[in-house]
């Protein structure tokens, strides 16, 4: 049953909709105040708070406000004799879900805490899809190694600085990136990851930036670069050094000046993005030889995190193979296979130049090909 709370000042309306919303069936609750009603608010789940805008103590504004800080699920539909535009405005800007005006309409009323209620429905599916992810990116190991990365993601996440991830190629990086988004004030906005050395230079600038219809050859449409796509949230720029000069000294500017401009346009467009930056190469040699801009450099590493391979955490494997196993069980439908000692002491004692990438491929084939115990003569076959 769905729980409501409504917090209005006039006792009437109170119970006039308290009635209303008993007849179809919601367990409904009253506060005759903002701060009464923040109060239950923070003891109690509710999906809906019908509020009342103008109320003594503390408005439905402030309510709306001060509920949404502390992290509260309820979507609030807010209700005012005063049904202006500059209050519908206001409280859609401080996440109210909607805005009707009294006498309310009782049809508009239930249709609308019906949505409510779905919609509330849906933002605890994504939070705990969103946990889901999390634990699919939790970063695993207990080496020396991996405790400083993870410490320094957890010092650097909550705070708007750019970062460096450097490593090797399958080390994690990526993974990296999105553990400092996930444990960021972002969390909640777009992620938006571009691998530039996957993209053509000659297209690189339309990815990052947009371009203008006939811009060039082929931009028959408008379109939306990366940057304004990450509006608000994180812009991971994976494989950074393979990006051409040209972009990267429209990069520095979107950077200095929190602007961009696309492709064939002079209109600037105001980007609010954070930057998480990414290399398997050594950028410091990268500047000597000429093919990286030193100002960029300097201002994307204002935290520099460094991936160790897989061969400097060996004690990892084990701890990474078992995590492997049951995320591909999980995926496959199938029982969680076991790797006897033997084969576990001789995954640990391989090369791994592909690092976890390549132990999560071998392990993948380890399931795929071996029965349900994986024996030393398996992995010596399969690896």
């Amino acid at each position: 049953m769905a729980k409501l709370i409504i917090v209005d000042d006039e006792k009437s309306i109170r119970a006039a909709l308290r009635d209303i919303l008993e007849y179809e069936g919601y367990d409904v609750d009253e506060a005759k105040d903002g701060e009464e009603g923040l109060d239950m608010i923070s003891r109690t789940t509710y999906d809906v708070a019908l509020c009342d805008i103008k109320m003594p103590k503390m408005d439905g504004l402030e309510l709306l406000l001060k509920a949404n800080e502390m992290g509260t699920n309820a979507q609030f539909v807010m209700i005012s004799a005063f049904g202006n535009v500059d209050n519908a405005v206001e409280a859609t800007k401080r996440g109210a879900f909607d805005f009707i005006t009294k006498p309310p309409d009782l049809n508009r009323l239930l249709i609308t805490v019906r949505n409510a209620i779905e919609h509330a429905k849906l933002v605890q599916e994504t939070k705990t899809l969103k946990k889901q992810i999390y634990k699919i990116n939790e970063i695993v190991g207990e080496s020396e190694p991996i405790r400083r990365v993870k410490d320094t993601i957890n010092r650097v996440a909550p705070t708007e600085a750019r970062v460096l991830i450097t490593g090797a190629n399958g080390a994690g990086k990526e993974m990296v990136a999105k553990q400092i988004h996930e444990k960021g004030n972002r969390a909640n906005m777009p992620l938006v990851e571009v691998n530039c050395a996957a993209i053509p230079g000659e297209l690189i600038e339309s990815e990052l930036f947009g371009h203008e219809k006939g811009a060039f050859t082929g931009a028959s449409a408008k379109r939306t670069g990366k940057f304004e796509q990450a509006d608000g949230g994180t812009l991971f720029l994976d494989e950074i050094g393979d990006m051409s000069l040209s972009a990267q000294a429209k990069v520095l500017r979107a950077l200095q000046e929190s602007k961009i401009t696309r492709v064939g346009g002079d209109k600037e467009v105001k980007v609010n993005v954070r930057v998480i930056a990414a290399t398997n190469k050594d950028l410091r040699q990268e500047i000597a030889n000429g093919n990286f801009r030193e100002d960029l450099f300097h201002r994307l590493s204002v935290i520099v995190i460094h991936v160790p391979p897989l061969a400097e955490r060996r004690s990892d494997i084990i701890l990474l193979a078992n995590k492997f196993l049951h995320d591909i069980a999980r995926e496959y439908g199938s029982p969680v296979k076991n790797l006897t000692q033997p084969a576990m002491a001789y995954l640990q004692s391989l090369p791994w130049t592909g690092n976890v990438r390549e132990l999560r491929n071998v392990v993948e084939r380890l399931v795929i090909m071996c029965g349900d115990d994986i024996t030393l003569e398996d992995v010596k076959l399969y690896a």
